[in-house]
């Protein structure tokens, strides 16, 4: 990142989005006294406010912020001033009609939500850059500010606009991608169906149409939006640059946002922010809590982080909004400063009382500061006290999961051999066996630095560059240990099949090519052998593919189904390196041997832990924190030796956990007793 840099808060940063424009002044001095209370030190304002902050267009109203960011320097809690962008005022849309979002179906998006007006809008761009820099002008040298925080969750929900500035916009950004229309037509194929471009007035954006679309021109439509959005972001900043000096960040979704490419946002950010949402209907979503904070963590290049937003129990707009249990708020957060999060924060502090927002949890509930919520938020705040000194700390990992958004906009289009075949699954599938195998990850693209990792595993790399193939066939042999699940390797970034076939491009690495994919119907079951030690039978389902052998050898086999007797799993020997293949789906529980032997080869010894007990470690100078996660209904012992800085208890080498707790042990630094 660029001029990566931290706000000034002593030690770690505890609190969440505040927003007293709801509220009584009466309330503002109630909320700073339970903020002390609860050892809050770090809140986000003004994320919704510009409506408050310019009542009329050209008019400006800030005594009420004036008032409440004296208010917090008072009581010694620092501000993260936000740009009020994403909640464009009724005037705005009254005096700009035309800036208003058109969803892929032709339909006008009205305002009356959150949200955001076309992001191609000359005047709404203008709109953005003169707030920002009145806050900046106002602010930049207010002591309780130490951050700004540029717009809210970009992409969510306003990601893609087929408006008529967009589709301008969007012309002349593929000129400047293709030089001109017969470069356009090679890349898009536009051969096919008939498609070809004779003037770029022609062009336009892939809304709605009869059958499904050109999906190259899909594709470059979502990095467009990408385009658009990260330039919104980068002219709010350069209007806070004229003024002020404090880091610039805003809150991305990781892994639960799918049309911002994360590894180019975090090229413009100061200091990478993160939101996470459990997902209720997922009976495990500690470990998607733990995918998305390892990726956000690697996306920050390994540097500290901000948790932005999660919930201190129930949101709001799920199906069923399923309330955490006592204790899980805590074992959410920590796993989350466990890897890599210096900040802990939360949407939001106080419940609202109307809106659409009313039903979401709060650090104050609406049953009020004697409520089990709040004492929760007093106990955490009390430990991150006490966990100042892990600040700064770093993680460390053996391992590297690839993970390129644009690979996932690709796979999820229209049209491929199965519907059951989608990128999140299988990430989630691979992930889940490292983390259970308690194997720290750090996520990377195809063709980033991969030589400090001992195994590189690609779970869903359907979508894969001339450049990203070479740098893993380097990768593997220089010694490496690459593991490839299947439909990878299919497309280049035009969308269109590689010369040579499926797989082509690893060819070399993994000693396979695939000749046909066999997808399996709808709750079709199969049955794979492996042969490698003792013989098994792994039970798979959804896919098959007729792979073809160029040099690897057969670990695993079909034995029923379309691909009977065909090889399932391969393995084979680069230079000095090593190329695994897996082309069937298995689940997280089947791709255990798989894994086994992928880590044999890598020379990873994974740490044989109870179950659900979840062990990262932060490394600071001369000393580790092992941050020590119970998420088992019984107790759990862990041998390891250090001082408990949640308890100040001393383990001489055998530590209890109890059902659903946490520790965080120093120690000298080194591994596990």
């Amino acid at each position: 990142m660029t001029n990566f840099s931290w706000p000034q808060v002593d030690g770690l940063a505890y609190g969440g989005d505040y927003n007293p424009e709801q509220w009584p002044r009466e309330t503002w001095r109630e909320d700073v006294a339970l903020m002390r209370e609860a050892g809050v030190n770090l809140v986000s304002v003004g994320i919704f406010s510009w409506a408050m902050l310019e009542p009329r267009e050209g008019e400006y109203d800030f005594s009420w912020m004036d008032e409440l960011l004296d208010l917090l320097h008072e009581h010694g809690i620092a501000a993260d001033l936000a740009t009020p962008t994403v909640a464009p005022p009724a005037w705005f849309y009254a005096n700009h009609p035309d800036a208003r979002v058109i969803d892929k179906d032709g339909l006008v998006v009205g305002p009356g939500s959150r949200g955001m007006a076309s992001h191609s809008h000359p005047a709404y761009q203008e709109a953005c850059v003169r707030i920002s820099r009145r806050l900046a002008e106002r602010y930049a040298d207010h002591p309780a500010v130490v951050m700004w925080h540029v717009h809210n969750e970009y992409g969510v929900p306003v990601g893609e606009d087929y408006s008529p500035a967009a589709v301008a916009a969007w012309r002349e950004w593929l000129k400047a991608r293709y030089g001109s229309l017969d470069g356009l037509n090679q890349a898009w194929g536009t051969m096919f169906w008939g498609q070809v471009y004779g003037e770029w007035e022609h062009v336009g954006a892939p809304a709605k149409t009869a059958t499904t679309g050109n999906p190259a021109q899909q594709l470059d439509f979502m990095r467009f939006t990408d385009d658009q959005l990260r330039a919104c972001f980068s002219r709010e900043k350069a209007a806070i640059r004229e003024f002020a000096t404090q880091p610039v960040t805003t809150n991305f979704m990781a892994h639960q946002s799918w049309n911002c490419d994360l590894w180019k946002w975090a090229e413009l950010v100061d200091v990478v922010a993160d939101d996470h949402y459990l997902w209720a209907p997922d009976p495990e979503a500690h470990v998607a809590l733990a995918l998305s904070a390892d990726l956000t963590r690697s996306v920050a290049r390994g540097r500290p982080w901000i948790l932005m937003e999660h919930s201190t129990s129930a949101v709001n707009w799920q199906g069923r909004n399923v309330a955490k249990r006592p204790g899980e708020m805590r074992r959410n957060a920590l796993t989350h400063l466990g890897r890599g999060a210096d900040a802990i924060m939360f949407f939001q502090w106080r419940a609202s009382r109307s809106g659409a927002e009313k039903f979401h949890s709060a650090m104050v509930p609406h049953a009020g500061p004697r409520s089990r919520v709040f004492r929760e938020v007093v106990e955490l705040g009390g430990h991150l006290a006490d966990l100042a000194p892990v600040k700064g700390s770093e993680v460390r990992a053996e391992a590297a999961v690839l993970y390129d958004w644009e690979s996932l906009w690709a796979q999820d289009l229209e049209w491929r051999p199965s519907d059951d075949v989608q990128f999140r699954e299988r990430m989630r599938a691979f992930y889940e066996r490292l983390w259970r195998d308690n194997v720290t990850v750090d996520f990377a693209l195809p063709t980033h630095d991969l030589s400090a990792y001992k195994l590189v595993v690609a779970p869903a790399s359907y979508l894969l560059t001339k450049d990203g193939a070479e740098n893993l066939t380097r990768y593997v042999e220089g010694g490496g240990t690459l593991l490839v699940n299947f439909f990878s390797g299919i497309v280049d970034e035009n969308e269109a099949v590689h010369a040579g076939g499926f797989l082509a491009p690893l060819k070399d690495a993994l000693g396979v090519t695939v000749e046909e994919f066999l997808p399996l119907r709808e709750g079709e079951g199969a049955s794979v052998r492996w042969a490698r030690g003792e013989e098994t039978l792994l039970p798979a389902d959804v896919w098959q593919e007729d792979i073809q052998l160029h040099g690897a050898e057969v670990v695993a086999e079909h034995i029923s189904g379309p691909g009977a007797g065909k090889p399932a799993v391969t393995r084979h020997e680069r230079g000095a390196g090593v190329g695994w293949y897996v082309g069937t789906r298995l689940d997280v529980r089947s791709l255990a041997p798989v894994f086994e032997a992928a880590y044999a080869d890598a020379g990873i010894v994974p740490d044989r832990l109870p179950e659900d007990l979840e062990v990262v470690t932060r490394h600071g100078d001369g000393e580790d924190f092992v941050v020590a996660v119970n998420h088992a209904d019984a107790p759990a012992r862990l041998p390891l030796a250090g001082t408990d800085l949640l308890t100040g208890a001393v383990a001489d080498g055998d530590l209890e956990i109890p059902a659903g707790g946490v520790a965080v042990v120093r120690r000298p630094g080194g591994a596990i007793a």
